[in-house]
């Protein structure tokens, strides 16, 4: 395996740190981050982002609509069940939570999470380049200009996270099975 889970004493120096520390976080060391900690810089990147994320004026729903979006459009099986399971915490719809692992046409059932998931689609696909009508779509449902930006930020984030995810094959940990 090209990729093994390290562990606090396995891993380079440099890495050993954050992994003690999401381990204490979570409970358990996931095998995404102990097969991410091969490059420390990336780990370290990847976990001060996702807290940047974690704390922008995004709300929490609408940050977890846009990582679902992210995980399902770059097929990641780990980030789709630590993200299902994120969502079942916050006591999200199960309709939401369906349509957005199953990548439902029909738009989800609040117009304002909907919004906030064709605008994420809208930015990959042009790769930052929406037109300024895509944007006045967005607007509306009480998104502002930063929080345009915080999809960026969220984009990258995630598009980091789920391509590391596939590369490195990590699986999903036990705790998250269910959400699998």
């Amino acid at each position: 395996m090209p990729f093994p889970d390290l562990t606090p004493e396995t891993a380079p120096p440099e890495a050993r740190r954050a992994l003690k520390a999401v381990t204490e976080r979570l409970g358990y060391r996931p095998a995404a981050v102990a097969r991410l900690a091969a490059s420390p810089h990336t780990l370290d990147g990847f976990l001060k982002l996702s807290a940047i994320f974690e704390s922008c004026t995004l709300n929490p729903l609408s940050r977890e609509v846009l990582i679902m979006t992210v995980a399902t459009r770059n097929d990641c099986h780990v980030c789709v069940a630590m993200h299902t399971a994120k969502l079942t915490a916050m006591a999200a719809d199960p309709t939401l939570i369906t349509a957005l692992r199953d990548r439902s046409e029909p738009p989800l059932p609040d117009q304002r999470l909907e919004a906030v998931r064709r605008f994420t689609l809208a930015v990959l696909a042009s790769a930052g380049a929406v037109d300024d009508a895509v944007l006045r779509d967005f607007l509306p449902y009480g998104y502002t200009e930063q929080n345009a930006l915080e999809v960026v930020l969220g984009i990258g984030t995630y598009t980091l996270s789920t391509l590391a995810n596939r590369l490195t094959g990590a699986p999903v940990d036990a705790p998250l099975a269910a959400f699998a």
